[in-house]
């Protein structure tokens, strides 16, 4: 079934830039830029047990360092892409410092500070070189091709997402993975095992937050444009309702999880215009979404802590059983 399910998939994602909408194939881009997002914050929470709150500050940071080099020196997106990596990897050992100390809610507030210290540099930068609407990127060249709408980009972000997704995979059956489960499991423990704790920590910020990072650039790239507005705490809070809602400590988790996620605002917004008083609604989509966001995060924290590959497997056990 798993093999079947598998070979479904990948024709499914083959096909859908044949059968499907410019609309939808915009959608479908979202998802797997949310996906890459998740995977690196599944890496670091799920899997190292390390609570991060500046997942849109990283996010931003990728975006503004690619937005910046594509408008000061004309920087083309294949080193705007590595530099946004290098920001992330050194934004990552800065603030997984803190982690070697803190834990808890101590070291979420530390990185809280992440996202505010990003977010104010960036707002910085667009107020004294007077892009008010955003920092314009032009559209990535390859041997003469422009990548500037959905169709062109879909392939693209589907095969970052495919070896975003490949890459923490072998992760996680490697050296480093092991120790992340054990710090995660027991500290004491896997430093009597004679795993250095402190370096392990650090990796797991270098690497999720390079992955977060590239994923920013992909963004600022995609959408053609950068403004803080587009990174706000509510982007931190999603990330954290995938890997809550997909299920922790899974990377199919965190794939279902970002395309639930990216889909329920387009799902409450489509189901809002099809109900009889939907004029008077427009103007509460946003307020409808973080009340869904809310309302689910604690539906699948109380119900199936297992999130979405909970219920999967459940389903699968039960078929198992017949």
């Amino acid at each position: 079934m798993r093999v079947v399910t598998a070979l479904v998939a990948i024709a499914a994602l083959i096909a859908l830039p044949f059968l499907a909408s410019g609309a939808t194939l915009d959608i479908a881009n979202q998802i797997l830029l949310a996906t890459i997002g998740a995977i690196a914050l599944m890496l670091l929470t799920g899997f190292a047990g390390q609570i991060s709150l500046g997942h849109a500050g990283l996010l931003a940071a990728g975006a503004f360092t690619a937005g910046i080099l594509a408008q000061e020196i004309a920087a083309p997106f294949w080193i705007g892409i590595p530099a946004a990596a290098l920001t992330g990897a050194l934004l990552g050992v800065i603030f997984g410092l803190p982690s070697l100390r803190l834990r808890g809610i101590y070291l979420a507030v530390s990185t809280l500070a992440l996202h505010f210290l990003v977010v104010y540099v960036g707002g910085e930068y667009e107020t004294r070189r007077g892009f008010s609407t955003g920092i314009l990127i032009d559209p990535p060249v390859v041997f003469g091709f422009e990548f500037w709408d959905p169709v062109a980009w879909y392939p693209v972000l589907l095969v970052v997402a495919v070896l975003v997704w490949l890459l923490a995979r072998n992760l996680l059956r490697s050296r480093t993975g092991r120790a992340w489960a054990a710090i995660h499991d027991t500290e004491p423990v896997a430093a009597a095992l004679g795993i250095n704790v402190a370096r392990t920590k650090l990796w797991a910020f270098v690497i999720s937050s390079a992955i977060t990072a590239m994923a920013g650039a992909l963004f600022a790239y995609y959408r053609g444009f950068v403004s803080i507005e587009a990174f706000s705490l509510f982007v931190t809070i999603q990330y954290v309702a995938m890997i809550i809602i997909g299920g922790m400590g899974s990377l199919l988790g965190a794939v279902l999880g970002a395309a639930f996620v990216t889909i329920l605002p387009h799902a409450i917004e489509a189901a809002s215009g099809v109900l009889p008083s939907s004029g008077g609604l427009a103007g509460s989509i946003f307020a409808m979404n973080y009340a869904a966001f809310g309302l689910i995060m604690i539906a699948f924290l109380v119900f199936e802590p297992g999130g979405l590959v909970g219920i999967l497997r459940r389903i699968g056990g039960k078929r198992g059983t017949r």
